[in-house]
Parts: C-alpha cells; sequence; structure tokens
C-alpha cells in the first residue's frame, strides 16, 4: 500500500490556495427538453492549485521541497482547506454539539467522524478521515465527556469510547474537531520557470483529495 505522510502542508502557502469540492454527474438532455441526470460518484473530491499561495522564493523553495520528500504523486499529505477545516460554521467556535456523529447502542465503542452539509432537502455526510490532533470535543446526550473517556486515532478519524463510557441505548454521540483533507500532487513535474514567477506570474501546482 502506498505511503501516507502525516505530515501538513505548509500552512502559510496553503491559506492563500484556491480550490474546492467536484462531483462527477451525467446530464442526458431528452427530446423532449427535459434532463435525465445521475450521479457518477457518491461523494465528492476535492482539488486544490499551492500555486496561488507561493509569492516568494523562499515559499517556491518550501514547495520544491515538500514536492521532493513526496516523491511527486507517490505520497499522500495532509492539507487545510482555508474554507472547511471545521465541524463548526463559519466564524463560530468548535463545540461538542456540532455534528452527530452516531447514535449508542450499549454495545457499540467506535464511531467514525463525520460532517454534515445541508439538512432540509438532501443532506450530505462526509467523513473526516484526518481530524488535527487535540481538536476534538465530544458529547453524548448532549453532555460533554472528559477526554479521558475516549481515544481518536488521527490517522482514520475514528473515535472510540473506553470501557465504562460506552453511550447508552438511544443516546445521540456528538462531536466538534478540526480537520485536514488528505491529498496528493496531481503531477510528477513542477515546471518553474524563475524569470515568469520574478514578473508574477502564478505557477501551477494542483493537488487532489484522495482516500487515505
Amino acid at each position: 500500500m502506498t505511503a501516507f505522510h502525516e505530515v501538513l502542508f505548509p500552512l502559510d502557502i496553503a491559506l492563500k490556495s484556491s480550490g474546492g469540492p467536484e462531483r462527477r454527474t451525467d446530464v442526458v438532455t431528452l427530446g423532449s427538453g427535459r434532463e435525465e441526470r445521475n450521479a457518477r460518484w457518491a461523494h465528492s473530491r476535492r482539488r486544490y492549485d499551492a500555486g496561488y499561495g507561493v509569492k516568494t522564493h523562499q515559499a517556491l523553495s518550501q514547495v520544491i521541497e515538500f514536492f521532493e520528500e513526496r516523491r511527486g504523486r507517490l505520497h499522500g499529505f495532509r492539507w487545510r482547506d482555508r474554507l472547511d477545516h471545521s465541524s463548526a460554521a463559519p466564524g463560530a467556535s468548535v463545540t461538542a454539539l456540532d455534528q452527530v456523529i452516531g447514535m449508542g447502542d450499549g454495545e457499540t465503542a467506535s464511531f467514525a467522524l463525520t460532517k454534515t452539509y445541508g439538512g432540509v432537502h438532501a443532506p450530505y455526510q462526509r467523513r473526516i478521515e484526518k481530524p488535527v490532533a487535540g481538536s476534538l470535543r465530544v458529547a453524548v446526550a448532549g453532555v460533554e465527556v472528559a477526554g479521558s473517556a475516549f481515544t481518536l486515532d488521527t490517522a482514520t478519524g475514528i473515535v472510540t469510547f473506553l470501557a465504562g463510557h460506552i453511550p447508552a441505548n438511544g443516546q445521540a454521540v456528538t462531536a466538534g474537531f478540526l480537520f485536514d483533507v488528505p491529498v496528493r500532487f496531481d503531477t510528477d513535474y513542477l515546471e518553474v520557470d524563475l524569470s515568469a514567477f520574478a514578473a508574477g506570474t502564478i505557477p501551477k501546482i494542483p493537488l487532489v483529495e484522495i482516500k487515505p
């Protein structure tokens, strides 16, 4: 299995990048003018361009060093999405009640972190597999529990309650957290034209979300 490096892309560069979610939908226009639409992907896949955050030669050198250590497209890494990296609403602080991640049954001890988008017509639930260490807050039946009651695998996003703290039947399990996106470089070649860079041309540094 190809390795995933639990390392964060330089944050100051990532925060000035561009990108967002991508979906794949087939659209067929019928003779009546109506459309048939079919979603080919159950989950969105995010794409980014880190080039917009590279403004200095020092930043460019950082990216090249990071690229070389990842061996181009070979190894995945963590990426901080400047628009979507928290379980809370934009501008709000993380709380233990942000996201419902499961319902207790008295036996299940492990729950996967998720984030839900929307809530009226067709809410979308996204798995969060790269939470930020130290950011997790958890509540059971609306009451926040101490960090000693559970463990978090930051490489998979799985929360596991310890013996004596497993949620009882019917108790909602909620969580709040910060998270990163697992990505890889979407190229094996970084073309750097220093004369163009000095003139203000932005290098293209494409990244794509992966399933680690």
